[in-house]
């Protein structure tokens, strides 16, 4: 809101920055010979890309901030520290493993990939994902029979994401989590890099999850353990508002938020809105997994 806005503006000008000045993109480390990876052809929309400047200036990231327009000023992403970063692959799997996020791409390789995303606050973009499919880290650590779910967890760390101080009710740290056939699917993506390089901060450095038929907030930013479970895991929207933001949040014009409709959508950088399809588009390659 407009007062939270002006305060956070005065936060940074106290920093010595002024309130039109945007550093630099501030990135993961990285081999920049790996991006963007050959584009796939299964997944490939053909529609125009979202600019660049919308997709990295405009993001949901409330470890640092609940306005979408400052989260990548320097204010709050300068302190951020995405190498090294460690992920481990924990819990009900027969190959547990802790490794360098970029050991881990060099080992999985990349791709790129042109997908709709869709958050629940009805705006939308068409972005270009570098990265692997969820399936590689899966298979890598043999989940356990018992394995019915998979869990994700976001960094948390008091000193570099200050907004975490600031929403002390939230159950921190920031967690989502998937059906493990959800997970498994050919869609559900890993993603270290947008536009051909390595993800900025903002956008989830140094690794994030990319769910493209289920609402943003599913698509975990900054992840630090991927955890597979027996039981449905608790996440941290859901655990909030369960009527507003339920485990499955499979994007559906027809299911209205309550308190909005999800029947259409503002695509950034477009003064226009246009009808949401159901599960996002991709209807086709999903549908299937939630047939009862």
């Amino acid at each position: 809101n407009r007062r939270q806005f002006i305060r956070e503006m005065g936060l940074v000008a106290g920093a010595g920055i002024s309130a039109g000045a945007f550093a630099a993109e501030s990135t993961a480390a990285g081999n920049l010979k790996l991006y963007p990876g050959k584009r796939n052809p299964k997944h490939n929309l053909k529609v125009q890309l979202t600019n660049k400047a919308w997709a990295t200036g405009y993001n949901n990231f409330y470890e640092f901030t609940t306005n979408k327009e400052l989260v990548r000023h320097p204010f709050y992403m300068d302190k951020f520290k995405v190498d090294p970063w460690q992920i481990q692959i924990t819990g009900l799997c027969e190959k547990p493993f802790k490794i360098d996020t970029q050991q881990l791409i060099a080992d999985m390789g990349l791709e790129e990939r042109v997908y709709r995303f869709r958050c629940v606050e009805a705006w939308s973009m068409i972005v270009p994902w570098s990265g692997f499919t969820l399936r590689k880290i899966i298979e890598r650590a043999v989940p356990k029979k018992q394995a019915r779910f998979v869990k994700f967890t976001t960094a948390m760390n008091l000193k570099q994401m200050p907004g975490i101080a600031r929403l002390p009710a939230y159950p921190w740290p920031y967690t989502e989590g998937l059906r493990l056939d959800e997970a498994m699917h050919e869609l559900t993506f890993v993603a270290t890099g947008i536009y051909g390089k390595p993800l900025p901060k903002q956008n989830g450095a140094p690794i994030r999850l990319v769910v493209p038929w289920k609402y943003g907030y599913k698509s975990i930013k900054s992840i630090v353990k991927i955890e597979f479970t027996a039981k449905q895991p608790k996440t941290l929207w859901e655990s909030l508002a369960p009527d507003e933001y339920p485990f499955e949040s499979n994007v559906d014009p027809k299911v209205p938020h309550p308190r909005w409709s999800q029947a259409t959508e503002r695509v950034l950088g477009f003064n226009n809105r246009i009808p949401t399809l159901k599960y996002n588009g991709f209807g086709k390659q999903v549908a299937s997994l939630y047939k009862k």
